[in-house]
């Protein structure tokens, strides 16, 4: 049973938005994060019921010090909580979470998810950004 209080301490930003069913193998970009003022960064990745029978999803992370990732950079894997390969899915994995932290410097970041094999079916993808540690306290509710 819980019985410590986080809420005071997590900030949640949209990363993936759900929407209508992804039909193809078109990488899905996330937003721009930005974790200034937080010292910890989480990416949570949701699987709906995915419909087609052969695809695979490779996921990446990227960082860069410019806000619009104009210097994106693959993220070191030294700098990853997770592996990007615990991180990724095929299309059995319905409904499903997964997660990959963030430890490096650069206060931007975001991840791709990239599907292949999506011929047949309807991929449902969505995911929430968690930053914690914050420099200040407590975080905003709603979060802004």
């Amino acid at each position: 049973m819980p019985n410590r209080e986080i809420h005071n301490e997590l900030h949640f930003v949209p990363l993936i938005a759900p929407i209508a069913a992804r039909t193809d193998n078109t990488a899905i970009v996330s937003s721009i994060i930005d974790t200034l003022g937080y010292n910890a960064a989480e990416f949570v990745l949701v699987t709906g019921t995915n419909t087609d029978a052969n695809a695979t999803f490779a996921v990446t992370v990227d960082e860069g010090d410019n806000s619009a990732l104009s210097d994106a950079a693959a993220v070191a894997t030294s700098q990853l909580v997770g592996t990007l390969a615990l991180a990724s899915f095929t299309f059995a994995d319905d409904v499903e979470c997964r997660k990959i932290g963030y430890i490096g410097t650069k206060r931007y970041v975001r991840v791709t998810v990239t599907p292949s094999g999506n011929d047949s079916g309807n991929i449902f993808i969505s995911g929430i950004a968690v930053l914690g540690h914050p420099a200040t306290g407590p975080t905003a509710n709603p979060p802004q």
